[in-house]
């Protein structure tokens, strides 16, 4: 027997436009600008620029409120104008993620860095097959320049896809004779050790150079290690010859393929969304104007209302089009409303920001900067932490001490030895400043720079130190040591 209840349930639900106005919130500048004109060739009823009679939009849609229909058969426009229709946004389907958002990829114009190397095969003299190997060789080298793959497995790839059987010496052979030729130099090579030695046997002889290759051949590991008093007595060298060589191995390349100046990577531009001057001693925030572009509604359309209003028969096509127009008009006042909105988010989370971290931005020093996470600026401003978060995790502030990720500013907190909150930012700055001042040939070890913090008022673990250190990409003291 079937039971019928009532259940009361309470659930919260984004609508399509507070999706989409999050969406428009995390776009950087120029992402930003891309959506604008998509927009743009999306909906006719928007249009840019200023136009005489049409200051904005609301002007634009100034009917007569008291004007009554002569006959049934006729449509109200104010009545259309309202939000009874569902316009065509509302319809979209709303279960997405964030690996949904539409990415535009740019492409490198002209040779890429693999194109370049297959053109100088053809100043080697090689068969047909020597060809196919050499060129598969080519395809198998990675960005940074290397062949990560086994010979064998090379090998095996060449008979299943090419048709090619031959042997691993056939395949080293020609990688040594032909690749390692190709520029840039050290290209193909299966390892850094190989990709230093073959960048300095391609360099004219000096005694430091036979030295180094030496070296790198026979004690790799005790030269990358940085264990130069081994070195010294096992090649029976001076300090002032093992600095010389550690001088000439300093100026190869270890990534010869990402020198190469038509790499597919592009460096990104980036474009500042906010800029903050100091003026006469005060800070003074402004956003890019590019972040607030003037949008009004297209006077064509607007005409079009007006016609179909002042006319005295209505037909079923009129309607139709009414309908259509009563869409795209609805579409293109939340459009606008929506950028409005995100200018007035960006702004006040940043002003919030500035003013959190009002000493740094008028010294420019990060020992000045306050413990502050995404909860401190969303209670200020009274929005929710992930609106806070998309506008820190992708826009870009233009200050006196250069162009700053907003992120960069939020910092987690520590006591001091006074019991007073201090960021984790103040306190790597002050190991990064500790560890550029230590003597290279006796570098410290995280547990003396635990001590050198805590002398100067941080008590902290040798393992967080270590943590610190990986974080501002420094290297252990062994690694560190100079000669």
């Amino acid at each position: 027997m079937l039971k019928q209840s009532l259940n009361f349930k309470l659930s919260q639900k984004l609508s399509p436009q507070q999706i989409q106005l999050m969406k428009l919130i995390q776009l950087p500048t120029q992402a930003f600008e891309e959506r604008i004109k998509q927009e743009i060739e999306e909906n006719p009823a928007l249009d840019t620029g200023k136009e005489d009679e049409l200051d904005t939009f609301e002007d634009s849609l100034d009917y007569d409120d008291t004007s009554e229909n002569k006959n049934n058969d006729e449509i109200n426009i104010d009545e259309y104008l309202s939000d009874d229709e569902i316009p065509n946004y509302k319809t979209q389907v709303n279960n997405y993620s964030s690996d949904d958002d539409e990415k535009n990829v740019p492409y490198a114009a002209g040779t890429t860095f693999h194109q370049s190397l297959k053109t100088q095969l053809d100043t080697f003299r090689l068969d047909d097959n020597e060809l196919i190997i050499a060129e598969f060789l080519v395809g198998s080298i990675d960005d940074s320049g290397y062949i990560r793959r086994d010979i064998l497995d090379l090998v095996d790839d060449l008979a299943f896809t090419a048709n090619i059987f031959t042997t691993e010496e056939k395949v080293i052979s020609i990688l040594k004779k032909v690749v390692h030729n190709l520029d840039p130099t050290g290209v193909g090579a299966r390892d850094l050790k190989e990709c230093l030695i073959i960048q300095l046997h391609l360099k004219e002889k000096t005694t430091i150079r036979n030295l180094s290759i030496n070296i790198l051949e026979t004690a790799f590991d005790h030269f990358v290690k940085k264990h130069y008093s081994k070195l010294q007595e096992k090649f029976n060298i001076t300090e002032q010859e093992l600095k010389e060589v550690n001088i000439e191995i300093s100026k190869l390349n270890p990534k010869p393929g990402s020198s190469y100046a038509g790499n597919n990577k592009i460096a990104e531009q980036i474009v500042p969304d906010f800029s903050i001057k100091i003026l006469d001693g005060e800070l003074d925030l402004t956003l890019n104007s590019r972040n607030a572009p003037e949008l009004h509604v297209s006077r064509e359309y607007n005409n079009m209302l007006k016609g179909y209003q002042e006319s005295s028969i209505k037909s079923k096509s009129q309607k139709d089009a009414v309908f259509f127009i009563k869409q795209k008009l609805d579409s293109a006042k939340w459009f606008i409303d929506a950028i409005k909105q995100r200018q007035q988010t960006l702004f006040v989370t940043m002003n919030t920001i500035m003013h959190y971290q009002y000493d740094y931005f008028l010294t420019g020093d990060e020992r000045n900067l306050k413990p502050m996470i995404l909860k401190d600026i969303a209670d200020q401003i009274k929005m929710d932490i992930s609106t806070v978060s998309r506008v820190a995790n992708s826009k870009y502030v233009s200050t006196p001490y250069g162009t700053k990720l907003i992120k960069e500013f939020f910092s987690e907190s520590m006591k001091n030895d006074q019991g007073e909150d201090v960021s984790t930012k103040e306190i790597k700055k002050i190991l990064e400043i500790v560890i550029s001042e230590e003597d290279k040939k006796k570098p410290l070890t995280d547990e003396k720079l635990s001590k050198i913090l805590k002398e100067k008022g941080y008590p902290i673990a040798r393992r967080t130190v270590a943590k610190y250190r990986e974080q501002l990409e420094v290297s252990v003291a062994r690694l560190r040591k100079e000669i």
